[in-house]
């Protein structure tokens, strides 16, 4: 298994608090798979790589009293904050529990009541072996359960608006630190033939793109991820310290230029059935 340390992104309070950012911004396209899915009170759900929770908590209130949100996560740190969170507000359909989704999350599945949908975001670009983790999804799925992903694909298509070599240069070294270590950031494009190799039909494809205006609130999105993580690819040696200045230098003109925007990177949606 892969430990804290080997987490791509970290787990960190700066991680926390951008995801939490990002979650709020996609809310609306979170909430709509699930109602396109059909996610009903009473089912069990499993949010896969739930991180510190910020979409579980909202599963456990779908799901409401006579249902189960079972939140799977690699993070040790990330667990233990779902945990805590879910005790004091009370949530106790939630059960959170650290696996492995290409190693041990049949195993900590096996256990557990069967899955009526799974729910994972940004994730499978992480996993070195996505088959493996909808597989093990599969193998503890009720026949016409539900899988509901956002992933990326054309994630190199990220750019800022006019185009800038700093942003350019940070989109690459990203899709290059995801690759070394195992992922792959265009993995929505092998997504619905896994899925089908898996046991299951794809039953809806779709891609949100959005843009992002210095004074609009998606700019938070661009804005807080890079501001986090491109630090973090000059300690690793993926990104110059001058393009990383560069980066948030142009940053910081965007969101007070109405001329530019940032094109995020569009997000795959994908819903498929077990048969």
């Amino acid at each position: 298994m892969r430990t804290d340390n080997e987490y791509v992104l970290g787990t960190g309070g700066d991680e926390h608090e951008r995801l939490g950012v990002q979650h709020r911004l996609w809310a609306n396209a979170t909430h709509d798979a699930w109602m396109r899915a059909g996610l009903r009170r009473g089912e069990t759900v499993l949010d896969l790589g739930c991180g510190p929770g910020w979409a579980t908590f909202e599963l456990a209130q779908w799901v409401g009293s006579t249902g189960r949100v079972l939140a799977a996560d690699l993070s040790d740190a990330f667990i233990a904050t779902v945990q805590t969170e879910a005790n004091r507000r009370g949530l106790t359909n939630v059960d959170a529990f650290v696996a492995d989704a290409v190693g041990d999350l049949d195993q900590k599945l096996a256990d557990r009541p069967l899955i009526d949908l799974a729910w994972a975001r940004w994730v499978f670009c992480f996993l070195p072996a996505p088959q493996r983790a909808l597989e093990a999804i599969g193998s503890r799925m009720r026949a016409g359960g539900r899988v509901v992903l956002h992933d990326y694909f054309n994630y190199t298509s990220m750019t800022a608006a006019p185009r800038c070599a700093f942003h350019d240069r940070a989109v690459d070294a990203t899709a290059r630190s995801w690759r070394d270590a195992g992922g792959d950031p265009d993995v929505a494009a092998k997504l619905p033939a896994l899925l089908v190799d898996s046991g299951f039909d794809v039953e809806h494809i779709a891609v949100h793109q959005r843009v992002a205006r210095g004074a609009d609130p998606m700019f938070a999105w661009p804005n807080t991820w890079w501001r986090t993580w491109a630090p973090k690819l000059v300690a690793t040696g993926y990104l110059s310290a001058a393009d990383c200045e560069g980066l948030l230098a142009t940053l910081t003109d965007v969101e007070s230029n109405p001329r530019r925007f940032v094109l995020p990177p569009p997000v795959t949606e994908i819903i498929a059935r077990k048969r």
